[in-house]
């Protein structure tokens, strides 16, 4: 289907031509601006996002009881478990506590779930294999536990008190714990954070209680990085502060495991937010999905420089692994969809079947609501019907809002406005299928079902150059939230028929005045290009060769020229 362009508002305006002088930057960085800050105050902030711009981490909900009972624990040097969970969020913000609490003397265990035996969050399995292996006197339960109110009335009952640092959507009552650091049980100020940031703000937070001279907090911020970016939360505010300084750490990180996954995943300095989306989260995460994460857990931990060479090789096998399972469940799914979706009737995606591997579904409910503007769940079932899903959303629909009104036909469910998990039995699928489409019609309208391709700036080609790649850099990281931006020329026409490389992509070159621009269309070989003239998205991407770094404009769609 042909995708509709979402043209950018007003890209010859005055106010972007004064900015761009002002700025001494390219006209269509300075309209980029103007679309995402809306006051000065925000564009200093967003232009030079600095360390010392972070808030005081005790305006987080409930963060100044959650620093008392662990100075507490400190201080009776308690038994402390780390709960978490088996994602990219969850490993790192164990690792993160984990290294902070060590540095105050602590004797700190950290736990991880299995995904297929225990399932999600603070499970009742999971929390009592928990109790067997560690027999806490405090649990502090990491990137889940919102919700859990039935298994921390357990653990209180078994003597141990819980801390709560999470970002999940909060759904009715208060557990009783000691505290739940949530950002969405506030005022919703800091939102945004996902888990590793709220550890990152509770490691603060007990620094400038009990500060450790030989401790610098900024060594860490890589890691939170790392757990940032993978989680998909929005790259704004305190999260682009932290983004920024971590992925600049990471360039030359202390942490031998971190080190070696950078090795065998190919990540160099500069690093990039597409690095860790791209090469180091999906490795990370490899050992979580089919298995079980403490391998991803252990090698952000280990200083041993063999045992991190050994586990990031491991990981790197895993994820090759976990990349063939996925292709096998889309292209089970696609033949779901071919058989049953109807776009011009469905508002949604329900799809479910035997052995689909539940540690893949997210992602393949990610491919598919790219493919298919519409929420999607992704269910997969054991032989005794009991299923496990994952879904993805759209822009516009929050996720959890729409599976809390199909609850009755569900065993669990949580997560947040773009991403949920759930539980269900195989004979509710078909009765969630139409509560949900029924939910889902109702919170979207036809336009947000239509593929669309929304551009950013116009950036004629005569304006193409070095300089763009270098004024581009000041706009990142990218990632939700702060999209790469998509730019567009009108009119082109290139110099001869495009080259086909690896029979899957399309190379041209384009006239631009004097000189000759070089543009790749990944998988273009598959689109029906019209007759030229054209209208081009594209990317500017950053191209090294022979140790010299150039711009490379990078086709997103070709539509013809209107």
């Amino acid at each position: 289907m042909q995708r509709r362009w979402i043209l950018p508002p007003e890209s010859d305006s005055e106010p972007a031509r004064r900015l761009a002088r002002d700025l001494g930057i390219p006209p269509f960085v300075a309209r980029v601006l103007l679309q995402r800050m809306t006051v000065d105050t925000e564009l200093d902030e967003f232009l030079h996002p600095r360390l010392r711009s972070l808030s005081d981490p005790n305006l987080l909900p409930e963060m100044p009881a959650a620093i008392a009972r662990l100075e507490l624990a400190l201080r009776r040097r308690e038994k402390i478990v780390l709960y978490g969970d088996y994602d990219v969020d969850g490993v790192t913000s164990l690792a993160l506590l984990h290294r902070v609490l060590s540095a105050h003397g602590a004797e700190s265990a950290c736990f991880l779930p299995l995904r297929a035996e225990e399932g999600y969050g603070l499970s009742a399995a999971g929390v009592e294999r928990c109790l067997e292996e560690h027999r806490p006197d405090l649990l502090v339960a990491v990137d889940c536990g919102t919700n859990s109110r039935a298994e921390v009335a357990a653990l209180r009952a078994r003597g141990v008190d819980v801390i709560i640092l999470d970002h999940h959507e909060p759904e009715g009552d208060r557990p009783d714990c000691t505290a739940r650091v949530n950002p969405k049980c506030g005022d919703g100020e800091f939102a945004y954070l996902c888990s590793v940031g709220i550890a990152f703000k509770a490691a603060h937070a007990l620094l400038k209680s009990s500060p450790l001279p030989d401790f610098d907090l900024k060594h860490v911020l890589d890691i939170v990085a790392l757990g940032t970016v993978a989680d998909l939360v929005p790259l704004e505010k305190e999260n682009r502060i932290l983004v920024r300084a971590g992925l600049q750490q990471m360039a030359a990180t202390r942490w031998t495991g971190l080190a070696a996954l950078m090795r065998v995943a190919g990540v160099q300095p500069p690093v990039r937010a597409s690095d860790v989306g791209f090469r180091l989260g999906p490795r990370i995460n490899a050992s979580g999905r089919l298995g079980t994460a403490q391998e991803s857990l252990r090698l952000l931990l280990t200083n041993d420089f063999q045992e991190a060479s050994r586990l990031a090789s491991s990981l790197d096998r895993q994820n090759r692994e976990r990349q063939n399972v996925e292709q096998a469940v889309a292209r089970e799914v696609e033949q779901w969809i071919d058989d049953y979706f109807e776009p011009g009737r469905h508002a949604s995606i329900v799809a479910g079947a035997r052995d689909w591997h539940h540690g893949v579904l997210g992602i393949v409910a990610s491919r598919v609501t790219r493919r298919h503007p519409r929420p999607v769940i992704v269910v997969g079932f054991n032989d005794s019907g009991e299923g496990k899903g994952s879904g993805r959303s759209i822009e516009g629909l929050c996720l959890v809002t729409a599976l809390s009104r199909c609850a009755g036909h569900l065993l669990r469910y949580g997560g947040h406005e773009m991403a949920a998990g759930l539980s269900i039995h195989e004979n509710q699928l078909e009765e969630f299928r139409n509560a949900f489409e029924a939910a889902a019609r109702a919170m979207v309208d036809d336009e947000m079902l239509v593929p669309s391709l929304r551009l950013h700036a116009e950036l004629p080609l005569h304006e193409f150059g070095e300089d763009v790649l270098e004024a581009q850099q000041s706009l990142e990281p990218f990632g939700t939230g702060n999209p790469q931006p998509i730019l567009f020329a009108r009119g082109l026409a290139p110099l001869a028929a495009p080259k086909v490389l690896k029979e899957k992509h399309l190379r041209f070159d384009f006239p631009a005045g004097r000189q000759r621009i070089q543009a790749i269309f990944f998988n273009g070989a598959a689109h029906d290009l019209p007759r030229p003239p054209w209208d081009v998205a594209y990317l500017v991407e950053r191209n090294e060769f022979n140790g010299r770094v150039s711009a490379q404009m990078q086709i997103v769609d070709i539509r013809s020229a209107a």
